[in-house]
């Protein structure tokens, strides 16, 4: 965390870009996705090469941060494909390719991160399309297995629903206890103008 926040104050730092617009550039196959059309979080298993290389052309270009291919990796978005018992495995996977990546870009005092992606999910608690307990055992069960892997960051990302996005906070707070571990908590929300 140290590295990570000394490196916000020395500098901008910057994020990649769209993970989902670069996957479709390399045009995976449906046998790449398991048969799981747009379940892209699957081919950090499938296909790691395809994911590896976007993390990596992200950072030749100067990118200090990339994000790990888990934006749709909790148990309640993967469900929908089946793949629900294979949270873990999915996010930890996920980690390693974009920890690779920094490892093999860090240097000459340039180091660089990873920040483990969370998104929205398909659900929304304010509109009860899941309870409040539901989505707060998805996203802690997926923090913690973002944490495990060694995230320098966790990114809670497009948030909708106000009410969702605390979830997410809250759950993240709660791996990271469980965990012994303090990280970055950074929360993107999209508003819209009445």
């Amino acid at each position: 965390m140290a590295s990570f926040l000394q490196s916000v104050r020395e500098h901008v730092v910057i994020y990649d870009g769209a993970m989902g617009t670069n996957i479709q550039k390399r045009n995976p196959t449906l046998d790449d996705y398991w048969g799981k059309e747009n379940c892209s979080e699957v081919l950090v298993l499938s296909r790691p090469d395809i994911i590896r290389d976007i993390h990596a052309d992200f950072f030749k270009v100067g990118c200090d941060v990339v994000e790990t291919n888990t934006f749709g990796a909790t148990r309640t978005v993967l469900g929908e494909f089946g793949l629900q018992d294979r949270v873990r495995e999915i996010n930890l996977a996920a980690v390693k390719l974009a920890r690779e990546a920094a490892q093999d870009f860090s240097g000459n005092g340039k180091p660089r991160f990873v920040a483990g992606s969370i998104g929205p999910t398909t659900k929304l608690p304010s509109l009860a399309h899941i309870t409040f307990d539901a989505m707060l055992e998805a996203y802690e069960e997926q923090a913690s297995a973002l944490i495990e892997g060694g995230v320098d960051v966790l990114l809670v990302e497009t948030a909708q629903d106000l009410l969702q996005a605390k979830i997410a906070a809250i759950a993240c707070l709660e791996a990271m206890k469980k965990a012994g571990k303090r990280l970055p908590l950074q929360i993107q929300t999209l508003t819209s103008s009445a």
